[in-house]
């Protein structure tokens, strides 16, 4: 009985196939454009997290100054490298811990030359910041102490300077003195904050202070935390020996920040996820709009069928046939618009993840649940114009002209 409930449904769909296709439309559009919205943002999130994780693992990065970012510090005094000795020696969790200066320069190679940023650090800023070589070394012992003129450089640099020639052992003019390239680090791509994170130098921290800077500050202390280490004792401490060391009575403000990336990478997948459930919320109403739709049909469907509902209940059938026939013909309308969604947003969702340049990730519970939906959709709003021809008097159907 049920099945051939279902081929009436059919049949009277296939009939009117444009008329079909123009109802579905808005159940199409709102599944496509849910699916597509959510795929979206959960790639976005994970972009991020990503990104944030490329900074290092399980990473803290102190700074002068009251405000996070390069720049805060306003009349704060700068770190000293000692800090980060004390730090890695007194303080229990701490994995590694690496002073950093930074500067603006222009570097000159092979006769080009390239706007880029050196930076200063010891071996230790390869494991806090999660930078691997892709060719040639880190920095010997005696380079590190003598501040030698020595530098290993990003991807960038070394495609803008050298296009496709090898840079190891090449000379690097930095400002006024020249250093040899010992290495080459692996790329990384861009950066949460949309910053080239490849366009660096990399040379001694002894070598940015004396040959570059003119002085011992130390803008940034990297501090990468061991595994299981709790984040809030270890930053505790670390707060305790910084005020300790910077000499602030117990009434004095922090004159230093400390970020915890895991913390802001939670924060901004937060808000990735918020504004995806916005906008999957918003591209639902579209579904709404085509369950409207689909009612419409029907209740037309129900007038121009008045006949047909009439004989059909004057020989014998019931009203909850009826009811059925005109019940599975709005679900399957609604199932029908699902399937064809799902599959015109599994392929915009490639397609844009690609020119957004974010990760494609299905989401089997999103595809499910929206097509559960839209089939919900087909019945609630089917079952007025199914309970109306089920109701109808036999005699004044077949009347009905």
């Amino acid at each position: 009985m049920l099945l051939n409930t279902l081929l009436l449904a059919l049949r009277s769909i296939r009939r009117n196939l444009l008329r079909s296709f123009l109802t579905i439309l808005g159940i199409v559009i709102g599944v496509s454009a849910v699916i597509t919205m959510v795929t979206l943002g959960n790639g976005a999130t994970m972009a991020v997290q990503n990104q944030i994780s490329s900074l290092g693992s399980n990473l803290l990065m102190v700074r002068p100054g009251q405000r996070m970012g390069y720049g805060g510090g306003g009349g704060a005094p700068a770190f000293k490298e000692a800090d980060a000795e004390a730090i890695a020696a007194q303080i229990g969790g701490v994995q590694a811990v690496a002073p950093e200066g930074r500067a603006s320069v222009t570097v000159v190679a092979n006769g080009r030359n390239w706007a880029t940023s050196v930076t200063g650090s010891t071996n230790a800023w390869f494991r806090t910041s999660n930078w691997k070589l892709a060719a040639g070394r880190q920095f010997e012992d005696s380079e590190l102490r003598s501040g030698a003129a020595v530098c290993v450089i990003g991807e960038t640099v070394r495609r803008e300077l050298f296009d496709t020639r090898s840079a190891l052992g090449q000379q690097l003019r930095v400002k006024q003195f020249s250093c040899d390239v010992v290495g080459v680090l692996a790329s990384k791509g861009q950066g949460a904050m949309g910053n080239d994170q490849d366009d660096l130098v990399l040379v001694p921290l002894h070598t940015l202070q004396r040959r570059v800077t003119g002085n011992q500050r130390v803008a940034t202390l990297l501090v990468s935390m061991q595994d299981g280490s709790d984040s809030t004792r270890l930053k505790a401490s670390l707060t305790q020996l910084l005020r300790e060391r910077r000499t602030l009575a117990e009434a004095d403000e922090d004159n230093f920040n400390v970020l915890d990336t895991k913390q802001l990478a939670d924060t901004l997948s937060g808000t990735t996820q918020v504004m995806t459930t916005l906008l999957g919320a918003v591209a639902a109403v579209s579904l709404l709009v085509g369950g409207i739709g689909i009612m419409n049909i029907m209740l037309v469907s129900v007038t121009e069928r008045t006949r047909e509902i009439g004989l059909r209940l004057a020989i014998g059938a019931l009203e909850r046939d009826v009811l059925l026939q005109f019940l599975i013909e709005a679900v399957v309308l609604a199932a029908l618009g699902g399937v064809i969604g799902i599959v015109l947003a599994t392929g915009a969702s490639i397609v844009l993840a690609q020119v957004m340049q974010v990760p494609y990730l299905f989401n089997s519970s999103v595809n499910l649940l929206s097509f559960v939906f839209s089939a919900g959709i087909g019945v609630v709003f089917g079952y007025f114009p199914a309970r109306r021809a089920a109701q109808l008097d036999p005699i004044e159907a077949l009347r009905h002209e």
